[in-house]
């Protein structure tokens, strides 16, 4: 199974609904089993892929009645309690239950609470200390858990800089970075750069302590001596922004224009050294995401991928073209991530 992260220290780039409607291609046109991890405490992806019956019957049911089937809060539980492993029972919501095709791993606002627990993990893991460590690696347990249900999982996270988000990485093998024509998200990938670097050269220090104090400690708890991750980034996206338009041909607004023409530039400075195997300035960039005016609130209102989109939900007029040329945007975008990971997918 393959993991895959979409991340940008800059929120407001379409990031939710990018991963979302990605995952829902890779399961409903190339027909891959996907599973869905919300790990943003403001569970949007949740919201958008979750029907408000699913979400009500989910979150409103009792303590004492948890079931089998949970968020992410249930996996990561223990962990409130102390113990340095995840809960691996918790079985995500099938496909059958919405629209875009994928298994989804709810989210829950809770998560929030976890960043102090995992924030002093992490001291821990960076001291050698093995508890720490494997606490700091639960997403890398839950992907080992899952992995023969799945061909591919998509988390989902905030764009904070914080040790959820960090835990989220240090387990998943990709991350891809959606950004927007605009000065923070170049920012934001300046940030992410910055912060790889130190956390990643923290963890070494405290893995080598770790096996100094405990020889053998890692290999028994199944620890990789260097994150996937090191060598994860597997492209990025453009948020098209808005132009005018003079009989039908569309006109470059020259301060976006630049901004833009300037990324590559940016990823390059910025990323370049932890571009995946087989990453290049050449493919590295993953496709453009057009602007979908109201496509997103009724993609929102119904709980359906774009390209499910249909008159029973609302679409009218223009939005079928609008509809179908997001669709073929995500498709180029699916097919180029597919390449970039080593997943294969049929013509």
């Amino acid at each position: 199974m393959l993991s895959v992260c979409f991340f940008n220290n800059k929120g407001g780039v379409g990031k939710t609904t990018l991963t979302c409607n990605v995952a829902a291609h890779f399961g409903i046109k190339y027909k891959k089993r996907v599973l869905l991890v919300d790990c943003d405490p403001q569970c949007n992806a949740t919201q958008l892929v979750l029907d408000d019956e699913v979400v009500e019957k989910l979150y409103r049911r009792r303590d004492s009645a948890r079931a089998k089937t949970g968020t992410v809060l249930d996996v990561l539980r223990p962990l409130e309690l102390g113990e340095p492993s995840i809960e691996t029972s918790i079985t995500p919501l099938k496909a059958s239950t919405n629209r875009f095709g994928v298994d989804v791993l709810p989210g829950h606002p809770r998560l929030s609470i976890l960043e102090d627990i995992l924030s002093q993990s992490w001291s821990e893991a960076t001291a050698g200390k093995i508890g720490g460590i494997r606490i700091s690696n639960w997403c890398s347990a839950l992907c080992e858990a899952v992995k023969d249900d799945y061909d591919i999982a998509f988390f989902d996270i905030g764009p904070s800089l914080g040790s959820l988000n960090r835990s989220v990485l240090l387990g998943t093998q990709h991350f891809i970075s959606p950004v927007g024509a605009d000065l923070f998200s170049i920012f934001g990938i300046r940030n992410i750069s910055d912060w790889l670097k130190q956390w990643l050269c923290d963890y070494k220090v405290g893995l080598g302590l770790a096996e100094n104090k405990s020889p053998g400690s890692l290999k028994e708890f199944s620890i990789r001596l260097e994150p996937a991750i090191t060598h994860g980034f597997a492209g990025y996206t453009v948020q098209q922004y808005i132009a005018k338009s003079t009989k039908g041909v569309r006109r470059a607004t020259k301060a976006y224009e630049k901004l833009i023409v300037g990324i590559p530039k940016e990823i390059d400075d910025s990323l370049k050294l932890y571009f995946s195997s087989g990453i290049s300035s050449g493919n590295v960039r993953l496709g453009d995401v057009p602007h979908m005016y109201s496509l997103v609130p009724l993609s929102q209102s119904v709980n359906a991928p774009i390209r499910s989109l249909n008159s029973s939900d609302g679409l009218v007029g223009s939005q079928y073209k609008q509809a179908e040329k997001y669709a073929d945007n995500i498709d180029f975008i699916t097919r180029s991530l597919a390449s970039n990971i080593g997943l294969r997918i049929k013509s």
